[in-house]
């Protein structure tokens, strides 16, 4: 009787025990979990949306593995996505050297001549996101599902009498770049899903801020190239009021951005 007992006390302590234990986890849980705000969880879905459309109708899938070769202010690029992989090549001739630009899944590798050189840590930087930078522009919107973008969903406004989805794209700190400080903004058409205007605030090189249109736009073997004129707007201009003034013509026109010779690789 007196063993019965002690069992049944024993079983009793290590239930209270358990149920104890239980209670400081579910009180644990209550503590960590944060409250989303429901109405910024819908814009930030269709911000997703409208981007994710835009990405489908400017290539979609066939950015998973496009490779390809273009012309740029006389250099010759290539990019070659392998999923989730990619290199990127900038080819150029300067003072009778022939010099050749590798970023392969983030290492850079300089050759001049056929032979590596060693670089300094700044010089490394620099090249790379130079050369990430006319990759990156070249293939928008591709780039912008990569998960270091966070988007946000602006509103529909009509720029030359077209309906856009105004989308404001700002960086991690942790994935984005070194200059994962500065803001974009794109402009989707409602009804072709293309991007037709984009704009953009940088705080490097004494800030500024531009505005670019596109034009020449063409299809080649599944990827959409386009070319942009490229427009300077006062330091301070909300990017929002971009459209606006590049409709009345009060934004100077500073260059082109165009994509030449696009030659398909993969086939």
């Amino acid at each position: 009787m007196k063993n019965s007992l002690y069992f049944l006390s024993l079983s009793l302590l290590i239930g209270l025990s358990s149920c104890k234990q239980e209670v400081k986890k579910e009180e644990t849980k209550a503590k960590t979990i944060q409250p989303v705000d429901r109405g910024t969880l819908r814009e930030i879905n269709k911000a997703d949306t409208v981007v994710n459309e835009a990405i489908d109708t400017h290539g979609g899938q066939a950015y998973d593995t496009a490779h390809y070769r273009f012309t740029f202010r006389e250099k010759e690029y290539t990019f070659h996505n392998k999923g989730k992989a990619y290199t990127y090549s900038v080819t150029f001739g300067k003072n009778g050297q022939d010099t050749l630009d590798v970023l392969d899944n983030g290492q850079f590798v300089r050759k001049v001549n056929g032979k590596p050189i060693r670089l300094s840590e700044k010089d490394v930087i620099k090249h790379t996101e130079a050369l990430n930078s006319v990759i990156y522009f070249a293939t928008l919107p591709h780039k912008l599902k990569d998960k270091a973008v966070n988007k946000t969903l602006i509103g529909p406004t009509k720029v030359k009498g077209e309906d856009y989805k105004a989308v404001k794209i700002n960086f991690d700190q942790n994935g984005g770049g070194t200059d994962h400080d500065d803001v974009f903004m794109y402009w989707i058409n409602s009804k072709t899903k293309t991007v037709d205007y984009l704009a953009y605030k940088y705080s490097t090189n004494n800030r500024g801020v531009r505005f670019r249109s596109a034009y020449n736009r063409r299809n080649i073997d599944g990827i959409v190239f386009q070319d942009y004129i490229n427009y300077k707007a006062p330091i301070g201009t909300p990017l929002k009021q971009l459209p606006e003034l590049y409709e009345k013509g009060a934004l100077e026109e500073l260059s082109k951005i165009e994509t030449e010779k696009v030659v398909n690789l993969a086939q």
